[in-house]
């Protein structure tokens, strides 16, 4: 996929601007700067962003024809549904939504062919989906049917009022029984796929607490405050205790290779966005995470 850095000669809204340079209509600019194929100084935006002259743009060139989002048969483990809300419990593997170069396979696809309604709110390529986790992260994810019940997850989600807790096998001891960590985050300046602990990054906390310690790994449980991207992975690999298996911060071991973090959210809790109860959804560690720390408890 060819990337293209946009030279910025005046200073406007970034959908003209880019409509104009690129020759591309508004509407697909729009799509491939809500879908995150568009980044400024390594960030996505907004369409209504106005750019400055000091401003690094890139833009992943996909044509409007390129892109199909199209339903697939999956296995959905559905934990709660009514007329607003779909609850899932996501399998390791799963990526999210459809991206430039991803377009099949993604729990979007699946739920397109579960044929229900879904919002709208963050466009074509990512229906209902009003947060994500990481593609060898599994777990909990609420997705919106409607627009109103989006807008009302997307308030709590900002104003980080959720309830979400992940399971977290590290590499090696942590000798305290909990503690915070309080660690800006933003895009690695060396890496685009990365994140790392920065200090004009953005604020992020996590708290952890100790659930088991093994011979050379600790089982944590940690809770977000916040929910910057990779958030528990790049804080717990700066604390020199990264997520067993991650491929992208961690370090291999004799008895766990970097195929896939052992990460899983295990709690959701939010207040349902038409009626004002509050649900709690928690889940069991799936059976891949649970073989692995019966081997390690072997020995």
């Amino acid at each position: 996929m060819e990337i293209k850095e946009i030279p910025i000669l005046r200073e406007e809204r970034i959908d003209k601007y880019l409509s104009n340079y690129l020759s591309f209509s508004r509407s697909h600019i729009e799509k491939l700067i809500e879908d995150g194929s568009v980044t400024v100084n390594g960030q996505t935006v907004k369409k209504r962003y106005v750019l400055s002259f000091r401003d690094q743009v890139l833009v992943e060139m996909i044509a409007p024809e390129a892109i199909h989002i199209c339903p697939e048969k999956m296995p959905l483990d559905i934990l709660y549904e009514d007329d607003a809300i779909l609850v899932v419990n996501k399998d390791r593997g799963i990526v999210v939504h459809p991206a430039p170069g991803h377009y099949k396979g993604t729990l979007v696809n699946g739920l397109l062919n579960y044929d229900i309604p879904l919002s709208s709110i963050n466009g074509f390529m990512r229906p209902g989906i009003v947060h994500r986790i990481d593609k060898d992260t599994s777990g909990i994810l609420v997705i919106t049917k409607t627009d109103e019940a989006h807008e009302g997850l997307a308030v709590q989600f900002k104003e980080h009022t959720i309830k979400r807790q992940y399971m977290a096998l590290v590499n090696g001891i942590i000798d305290e029984r909990s503690g915070e960590i309080d660690l800006p985050i933003g895009r690695d300046p060396k890496s685009r796929i990365k994140m790392s602990v920065l200090a004009q990054g953005k604020g992020a906390k996590t708290y952890y607490e100790v659930e088991e310690k093994l011979a050379n790994n600790t089982l944590l449980l940690c809770t977000l405050h916040t929910g910057r991207t990779h958030q528990i992975r790049v804080h717990l690999a700066y604390l020199k205790h990264p997520v067993a298996g991650d491929p992208l911060y961690g370090t291999a071991t004799k008895k766990i290779p970097l195929d896939g973090q052992y990460l899983h959210a295990i709690t959701l809790g939010f207040m349902h966005p038409i009626s004002q109860e509050y649900l709690e959804f928690k889940t069991s560690l799936p059976l891949y995470f649970q073989q692995l720390l019966n081997k390690l408890r072997e020995g």
